[in-house]
């Protein structure tokens, strides 16, 4: 009797990381309806972001959006001289050539750049975000199903209780009265955060 063969277990090798955005600065290059969509997520998670947009052409729903945020637009056809002293950049024209030059120009000076629809062309994605206040959690499904990442997002937020950033708060002034050093501190931490999940099994 053969033996079925079994299905490799792939797995997501994507390092997740959580940036200081107001430390950086971030290149937007197009501004029709995906630097919008790009924009309204980055602003979501981090409403003080410093972003500077080129584009010959912005339209009138992206203007609205950028309005009184830490944005300044550039209507001017992409350069090489606009990635000085960026940190990270997101391609959104409709010109796959120079979508393309973007994400080289960004690979030789070392800067993250990610392409909208093009993960081939991408440094990082930008997945789906749940934040209740302090607490923010990242879902990525590897660019396999962007409306996975989309259900469970709703769903955690539905599921967080709104208390959830009260206990962050009670939980940060008790690991600061704790005595001993940062081993100690740990296991105390763990020990307390593993009862409260018990409470709540």
């Amino acid at each position: 009797m053969e033996k079925s063969a079994r299905i490799p277990v792939r797995m997501n090798t994507l390092y997740p990381i959580f940036l200081k955005t107001e430390q950086l600065h971030f290149l937007v290059v197009g501004g029709g309806y995906v630097a919008l969509e790009k924009l309204q997520f980055l602003y979501k998670s981090s409403p003080n972001a410093t972003v500077t947009l080129v584009s010959p052409m912005v339209r009138k729903e992206t203007k609205d959006f950028i309005e009184g945020k830490n944005v300044t637009v550039i209507k001017r056809a992409f350069k090489r001289r606009f990635l000085a002293n960026k940190n990270v950049v997101i391609a959104t024209t409709d010109s796959p050539k120079v979508n393309k030059r973007v994400y080289d120009l960004c690979r030789k000076k070392n800067i993250l750049v990610n392409v909208a629809d093009n993960p081939p062309l991408c440094d990082f994605y930008m997945g789906g975000i749940v934040t209740k206040g302090n607490l923010k959690i990242a879902i990525s499904t590897n660019g396999k199903s962007p409306t996975l990442a989309k259900r469970l997002r709703q769903w955690l937020e539905a599921f967080l209780p709104d208390e959830t950033d009260a206990l962050l708060d009670k939980l940060y002034v008790y690991r600061n009265r704790l005595k001993g050093d940062f081993e100690a501190k740990v296991k105390a931490m763990n020990s307390l955060t593993e009862k409260l999940l018990e409470q709540h099994d």
